[in-house]
């Protein structure tokens, strides 16, 4: 998208994590690598998966340990290819490098993308004036040193165990969208608010070992399940007709960012027509649209259909990734096949696989159709029961 934007001269900038897999520096999953003009970032794939909310030093990386600085995610943060140190709240800091951006650029079209890290754990590692402010006790990451091994550490420092969890993971999330706040205001004191396209998107459902709470949906992060993967997805763009205060009916995916995003930009479809996303400004717009026909997800060990309310989700539990899940955090992904209504069951209560073999049958049908189409063995699905 970086790209793509810089084609149609737009100044492009990333602020914050990063992890499209066990990345390093210089790669082209780097920002910087794939068409970002400003970057300020820390590669979450060389720590776990995360970022540290308060420290981003060389002293950080000697002082926890050759292990630890990599669970607890303390390495320098970078500009570009160059490694700079943060001892500061990096919430904050994505927040007041977003708005200097803004301010810059002010006077020229510009892409920001800014992936906060909040709220991923572990959300104690809160400012010591946000603490006190709340009531909440410090508590200490794990270090090298420390006498109690890391995966004994983990259990108590995730649901149902750590203490004071919700509230800490509570406190992060307001500090994040106070800073979201901020930039909504600098795009209003620069005139930019009316004809920029603001967009809020997450990349998976609340983690329920980090005390996110998915109600009413079921499931959490790593699963299929409605709690893993039905996200909040808000846009703005009140010069284009995308007025806020609604709700637009329809399947859609990240993956319509793309297509959408461009399309408002002025570009053409032939910048787009190889992806998977589908423009979706009939729907943003209001008009006759229902977004995507179907949507499909396959983990191998797990994968779910949907097509209009009609869900049906497949899960081995008893693989070892769903052991793992379930072994450190504390979350299931199901076992078997089962076939939900969400118009009538958002929870997905009840299954009616039993009841509807028929829209199994269809399902099924359809989703090995989808993995033939993106090039996966349309046979190598777990053997499920297939209704005659």
């Amino acid at each position: 998208m970086a790209e793509r934007f810089s084609d149609l001269g737009y100044t492009t900038g990333y602020l914050g994590k990063v992890h499209y897999g066990t990345e390093d520096v210089g790669d082209r999953a780097c920002p910087p690598h794939h068409g970002f003009d400003e970057t300020y970032y820390g590669l979450a794939g060389q720590q776990q998966g995360r970022l540290n909310y308060l420290r981003h030093s060389e002293a950080a990386v000697e002082e926890y340990g050759p292990e630890a600085q990599w669970r607890m995610a303390v390495q320098p943060m970078l500009e570009g290819d160059d490694r700079v140190e943060l001892n500061g709240f990096l919430t904050a800091e994505l927040g007041g490098r977003a708005r200097s951006f803004v301010d810059d650029h002010a006077e020229e079209p510009f892409f920001l993308m800014l992936a906060f890290n909040a709220v991923h754990n572990f959300c104690w590692q809160l400012p010591p004036e946000e603490l006190e402010r709340r009531g909440l006790p410090v508590r200490e990451d794990w270090h090298d040193a420390d006498a109690e091994p890391y995966l004994e550490w983990y259990d108590g420092a995730i649901s149902p165990n750590l203490e004071d969890g919700r509230a800490y993971y509570l406190a992060q999330l307001e500090l994040m969208d106070a800073e979201i706040g901020k930039l909504l205001d600098r795009l209003e004191e620069q005139g930019l608010a009316e004809d920029t396209i603001v967009v809020y998107l997450t990349d998976n459902g609340g983690s329920t070992c980090n005390y996110g709470n998915n109600a009413p949906l079921a499931g959490t992060k790593y699963t299929l399940a409605e709690g893993g993967i039905r996200v909040p997805f808000l846009v703005r763009w009140p010069a284009g007709g995308w007025v806020g205060g609604v709700e637009r009916p329809g399947l859609v995916s990240s993956t319509d960012l793309f297509p959408t995003l461009l399309a408002a930009a002025g570009a053409g479809p032939d910048r787009w027509e190889h992806c998977d996303g589908a423009d979706q400004t009939p729907l943003l717009t209001g008009q006759e649209s229902t977004g995507h026909e179907a949507l499909h997800w396959d983990c191998e060990f797990q994968w779910a259909v949907r097509e209009g309310d009609l869900k049906l989700r497949w899960a081995d539990g008893q693989s070892s990734a769903a052991v793992g899940i379930r072994r450190t955090e504390h979350a299931e992904v199901g076992d078997g096949l089962a076939l939900y209504d969400l118009a009538a069951d958002i929870g997905e209560t009840t299954d009616l696989a039993a009841e509807r073999p028929a829209e199994v049958a269809r399902l099924l049908a359809r989703h090995r159709a989808w993995r033939a189409e993106v090039g996966l063995d349309p046979e190598a699905l777990p053997p499920v029961p297939t209704p005659v």
